[in-house]
């Protein structure tokens, strides 16, 4: 659906994306990480034709952005971090005026905007005017504005910043749902949204791509390492010293001392500890009052992938 190869975006002296390739199948939800100033809203930009590259290629569904935009922009749907309505109209108006710039066919023009308000849920205040809609409302008015016409590719920036809990709640499902027609591309700073909603995740930083996989592989491809936490009755040094005469132990941490002492039991790439641990503390006849295995977060990884962070 999407074939990005060796994109370069630069300012001057500055390079806002460096030599980034990367592809996207039909039918999924494809998140966007990145820190500030990592390039994705660059990168974004020159996928909706916003902005021209340096260097590299973009093709959607087969149309290159560059030498077919327009072909190629009716391919997609965009919804920018802040939706591009006319407050002075109402919804309806709105989203016919954006069939209109869009040059959809007349014929059908009104039924794409009764399609599209009605998977937005707005039909019922298709009659207002956008200024006086609630935040979540005037949301979900630039999100049917972005799938008019049923674009292959809808890209959403940021789609639920300044949102309540509740409304966040109901774009987050509205996503989805778009993701059972619809490749979508999720840009988002909440890395719990990306791992809820998404079903692929790109991690950009400094303009290059440093990660790519599922949420679940990435977890499971940067927790090479078992790492279990033991909560003791006991010396938090005598604790340390048992579990060191472990053959499959790496090394031992003591987290926390006192009366009830906290200790991290790193294994051996590969290994699997935990019943070692549970014996070992019972011939040593100290009392386990809780035993779990750490489990990374996305927000680990992605701390530890972006460390560097991006500059522009």
């Amino acid at each position: 659906m999407i074939e990005i190869s060796n994109l370069v975006k630069k300012y001057g002296n500055h390079v806002a994306v460096d030599h980034l390739s990367l592809t996207m199948e039909p039918g999924k939800i494809y998140g966007f990480l990145g820190p500030n100033g990592a390039g994705k809203s660059t990168t974004m930009n020159i996928i909706t034709g916003y902005i021209g590259a340096t260097e590299g290629t973009v093709a959607i569904n087969g149309h290159d952005i560059f030498a077919e935009p327009e072909e190629a922009k009716k391919c997609v749907g965009y919804l920018p971090e802040l939706p591009p309505l006319y407050v002075d109209m109402t919804v309806r108006e709105y989203l016919d005026f954006a069939a209109e710039l869009k040059k959809l066919e007349k014929s059908l023009r009104k039924r794409y905007v009764e399609e599209a308000m009605k998977t937005t849920g707005i039909l019922e205040v298709s009659g207002r005017m956008i200024r006086n809609l609630s935040k979540g409302y005037k949301q979900r008015v630039g999100l049917a504005q972005a799938i008019l016409g049923l674009p292959e590719v809808i890209i959403l920036d940021e789609p639920t910043v300044g949102l309540d809990p509740a409304q966040i709640i109901e774009i987050r499902d509205l996503i989805r749902e778009l993701g059972k027609k619809h490749t979508v591309i999720l840009s988002s700073h909440i890395l719990t949204e990306i791992s809820a909603v998404c079903d692929h995740v790109f991690i950009v930083s400094k303009g290059k791509l440093v990660a790519s996989d599922t949420t679940e592989n990435l977890v499971n491809l940067m927790s090479g390492v078992q790492e279990v936490v033991l909560t003791v009755r006991a010396d938090a040094q005598a604790c340390k010293t048992a579990l060191e005469e472990m053959e499959e132990a790496e090394r031992v941490e003591v987290l926390a001392s006192g009366a009830e002492a906290q200790l991290a039991v790193y294994a051996k790439k590969g290994k699997d500890i935990r019943e070692q641990v549970y014996f070992r503390m019972c011939d040593s006849r100290i009392p386990v009052l809780e035993m779990r295995t750490s489990a990374r977060s996305l927000e680990d990884i992605f701390i530890e992938l972006t460390q560097e962070g991006g500059e522009g």
